[in-house]
């Protein structure tokens, strides 16, 4: 079924929620790297801009092929950069978030938007916490959390790569309580 809201039609399930039989399922990325398989829980609650445009570059096939391009001894593992050395993104930037209420602190497991040391700067590159990495909050967007898969993100290094990365059901890798 479509909607229609100022003139634009848009399919349900254009949010990354896909329709099952009139109720909407709720999507995770599934990010098949040459260390396995992770999964990731989105926070569209607490980063509606960044889940959007993780989506829209997911959808798009952005990150398949993609090398990590980053790793600190300090803890987390980066990469989104079609360019491999940090500079590059997808031709445009998003508005930063890290001041919405909703916030996720950085934890282990915790996915988040990396920038320049500029505000208003990030695109596609991201990064994942393999430890908490408090002194982060308030200055980076989190949007997510590594469910399933948190070993294989220990075992990345610079040069691993996410072969595909792609939008699926929730269900298949949670069960409902």
């Amino acid at each position: 079924s479509l909607s229609v809201w100022a003139g634009c039609v848009i399919p349900f399930g254009a949010s990354g929620v896909q329709r099952t039989g009139g109720a909407q399922e709720e999507q995770v990325v599934v990010m098949t790297t040459t260390k396995g398989k992770i999964v990731i829980e989105l926070y569209p609650d607490a980063a509606p801009v960044a889940v959007d445009n993780f989506q829209k570059l997911i959808k798009k096939r952005f990150y398949d092929g993609l090398k990590f391009h980053r790793k600190t001894d300090w803890g987390i593992i980066q990469g989104g950069d079609q360019k491999g050395d940090g500079t590059g993104g997808p031709g445009y930037t998003i508005i930063d978030e890290y001041t919405n209420s909703n916030q996720v602190p950085h934890l282990r497991g915790t996915v988040a938007m990396a920038r320049p040391n500029a505000p208003d700067s990030a695109g596609s590159q991201f990064y994942i916490c393999l430890k908490a990495q408090l002194h982060l909050n308030g200055q980076y967007t989190t949007f997510g959390q590594v469910i399933q898969g948190m070993e294989v993100v220990d075992q990345l290094v610079v040069g691993d790569i996410m072969k595909t990365v792609r939008l699926e059901a929730k269900s298949k890798y949670v069960k409902p309580q």
